[in-house]
């Protein structure tokens, strides 16, 4: 399923590329990459609080 998954967001990236420019393409990847990691999170396959909580 990932195999597809990335296809997916490659085409859609390439098509803001080509339609929208770097502006749009930054755009795409940035929000993806955000939902990915809340997807992960909400699987639970890791921990955001981690992630951001202070070490001493």
């Amino acid at each position: 399923m990932w195999p597809v998954v990335g296809l997916a967001f490659g085409v859609v990236l390439g098509l803001a590329g080509a339609f929208g420019g770097f502006g749009a393409f930054a755009l795409v990847f940035v929000l993806g990459a955000i939902g990915f990691l809340a997807g992960r999170a909400f699987e639970g396959e890791i921990d955001l609080a981690e992630l951001f909580t202070r070490r001493e």
